[in-house]
């Protein structure tokens, strides 16, 4: 196999990065929760959460559309979108 081929794994940014590159480029934080929840509204859903809530009518806070954009933008930046 040529070394220069990605495995779609290698080619997707981690959480990590797509938060340090919204912070350098929008300036501000965003949260995993926030980074999660725009992939899952993408389709892209690593694996079964596992943390659930243990009741089911428990809501979860909205990610604010400013950071949905900036995150959405990292994520094209890194070309998973």
């Amino acid at each position: 196999m040529d070394e220069l081929d990605l495995t779609s794994a290698e080619a997707k940014a981690t959480y990590r990065e797509i938060e340090e590159w919204v912070r350098e480029k929008y300036g501000f934080h965003v949260t995993n929760l926030n980074i999660a929840q725009v992939k899952q509204k993408h389709g892209i859903i690593e694996r079964e959460n596992y943390n659930k809530p243990k009741s089911s009518d428990s809501k979860q806070p909205g990610c604010p559309e400013k950071k949905v954009k900036a995150i959405e933008d990292a994520m094209r930046h890194f070309q998973m979108i």
